[in-house]
């Protein structure tokens, strides 16, 4: 059975804290954050650190771009110092639009490569103390030497995890990483079909054991005592994840190539309604789960054998801030 988990998606550091706090308390393995355009998962991160003791606290995601190697790793050295050695750094780079629009990367090309030089620098500056870190390479340069002493960092190494939705992403975590963090719309068939398989594709072309690499699922989830309610709130988050073309190889790799492209046609029109209803019964249930509190805990034993890991991750689109909140509270006693 995979460990589980809880993500933090909105609101206030406040909130964030809550949440966090009740996972831990509630004997969950890991509380997660996520990072957009107005919420930073460093900060949340930091505050997760300090008022939790035992949960496992991780990024899912932080932007790789926008930050500098050195203060990346600066950040999570300093968090994992604070959490006494329970970060997990969980990286990713967003979409195209994100990274020319949100962190100015004036021409994003090959993220996989990215974070294939990313990952494996992040860890020689961990090692500073060791020596100068002098890297060249094709978007990073670097050039680092200790002016005074530096202290080792808690743990010789923090687990850094990447996210990826298509296959060559995917296999960047076979390559160098700790682990994969899975989109929220991975169906049981496109993790066994498309994700284990590139996963080893990328351990073996680096002489890894892709035993090694640690699969988290984010299992959109949706409970209220009103089924339909439940329902349609998955649907709303689904129809909003599907609505970018980037999404569509994904979704078609996974039998809903029809259900989105009427999603994206919807969205074009800005008609959000017909959005939803162009979430099938059958995209929602290879999906997410959503119902009664005892639906949902059948729906997430059903995904536990596709991941090593499963947080459970509240649908946000069309909600109120207060009904996400306590959904994910709802989320964690009915995981825990």
């Amino acid at each position: 059975m995979a460990t589980r988990g809880v993500c933090v998606l909105a609101g206030r550091m406040a909130d964030t804290v809550e949440i966090a706090t009740a996972a831990d308390a509630a004997g969950l393995d890991a509380a997660w954050t996520s990072e957009f355009n107005d919420r930073s998962a460093i900060v949340a991160l930091a505050a997760m650190a300090q008022n939790t003791e035992r949960c496992r606290v991780g990024s899912a995601i932080a932007y790789a771009v926008g930050r500098s190697p050195l203060v990346l790793a600066n950040e999570a050295r300093g968090i994992d110092e604070l959490s006494d050695g329970r970060l997990v750094l969980g990286l990713g780079t967003g979409t195209k639009g994100m990274q020319i629009g949100w962190h100015g990367v004036p021409d994003p090309q090959a993220p996989a490569v990215r974070l294939e030089e990313l990952v494996p620098l992040l860890r020689r500056i961990w090692r500073l103390h060791e020596g100068p870190v002098k890297h060249e390479g094709r978007f990073y340069s670097m050039n680092l030497a200790a002016t005074a002493e530096v202290l080792p960092p808690v743990r010789e190494q923090i687990p850094i995890f990447t996210a990826g939705v298509n296959r060559r992403m995917i296999e960047t975590a076979g390559r160098v990483s700790d682990g994969i963090v899975c989109h929220p719309t991975f169906s049981s068939r496109y993790v066994q079909e498309v994700v284990r398989p590139a996963i080893a594709a990328g351990a073996e072309r680096t002489g890894r054991d892709c035993s090694d690499i640690e699969i988290v699922g984010m299992l959109l989830c949706s409970v209220a005592d009103d089924e339909e309610q439940a329902r349609r709130e998955l649907a709303g988050q689904l129809a909003f994840y599907a609505a970018p073309r980037a999404y569509a190889p994904m979704l078609e790799a996974s039998g809903f190539g029809a259900e989105a492209e009427r999603i994206r046609q919807a969205f074009a029109a800005g008609d959000r309604e017909a959005m939803i209803a162009a979430v099938s019964d059958e995209m929602l249930d290879a999906i997410g789960v959503a119902g009664t509190p005892e639906q949902v805990r059948a729906g997430i034993a059903r995904r536990d054998a596709d991941f090593d890991h499963l947080s459970l991750y509240s649908p946000s689109f069309m909600m109120s801030l207060e009904r996400v909140q306590q959904n994910t509270l709802e989320l964690i006693r009915v995981g825990s």
